[in-house]
């Protein structure tokens, strides 16, 4: 079983396991339509939050490939956003990253710093030797996201996957672990 010493601290902010408190937090990016516009979740009542929210503390360690580590990153008292490690292969030593954060919290570098903090703990003590990323074709700022970690863009994927009421392109990134330039200290 392999989980990072909690918390994780960057220069603003920590990140440690959600809990069921963090409902009220999590759900007020949840229900909007703009968070889910680039993903293949609709806005979600507060009951579809609680069941997110439960599924999220069950991700607390990564023990088998296929399992989800995911993290809140707070900001003061508020959990924004939550970045997430899904363990690919063991014998490839891969996983994927993903996020999502509340609106009102961007454009201020927090999502990269949260995810940055994540792969310092995934290419350090857990020693993944690749980690990529993926998002619609369509969504500008989580591509610059992953460009900002370091991370190249390896593939367009065309009319790759259903979406919504048609087929998307997906964009993949990808960092190794000699290329990642650790974030924290």
């Amino acid at each position: 079983m392999a989980r990072p010493t909690y918390p994780l601290r960057t220069p603003r902010l920590l990140l440690r396991l959600v809990t069921p408190d963090d409902l009220d937090d999590v759900h007020a990016w949840q229900r909007r339509p703009d968070v889910c516009r680039w993903t293949l979740a609709q806005p979600r009542t507060r009951e579809q939050s609680r069941a997110s929210v439960a599924a999220m503390v069950g991700e607390d360690a990564l023990r088998a490939e296929g399992d989800c580590l995911t993290l809140a990153a707070v900001a003061g008292d508020l959990v924004i956003g939550t970045v997430e490690l899904v363990w690919r292969s063991r014998a490839d030593r891969t996983a994927e990253l993903g996020y999502v954060f509340h609106p009102d919290h961007g454009g201020r570098g927090l999502a990269t710093e949260a995810a940055g903090a994540l792969l310092d703990w995934g290419f350090g003590p857990f020693g993944l030797h690749r980690v990529t990323g993926r998002c619609h074709a369509g969504n500008e700022a989580s591509a610059r996201l992953l460009a900002r970690l370091g991370m190249r863009r390896e593939a367009r994927h065309v009319r790759s996957y259903r979406f919504r009421d048609g087929w998307a392109d997906q964009l993949v990134f990808a960092v190794l672990a000699d290329e990642w330039r650790p974030r924290t200290g």
